[in-house]
């Protein structure tokens, strides 16, 4: 039987600027050691507070990408 199997992980990306920045900073580094990259789902948005300001913008990623078994 022909197919391919997906290994999906969840990353947690930080930025001072904005949550869509966040998310490209998880994507960004995890292509940076996984190959294959398919799909980036944005499940959760939240800031980390300081002193009652924003301090900074955080995304949850679940990213997916095509599994090699051994």
């Amino acid at each position: 039987m022909a197919g391919s199997v997906y290994k999906v992980i969840a990353l947690v990306g930080t930025c001072t600027e904005s949550w869509e920045k966040a998310a490209t900073a998880a994507v960004n580094l995890a292509s940076q050691s996984l190959r294959d990259l398919r799909i980036a789902e944005v499940t959760t948005l939240d800031m980390q507070l300081e002193d009652g300001k924003v301090a900074k913008y955080r995304a949850k990623v679940k990213v997916s990408f095509k599994f090699e078994g051994s």
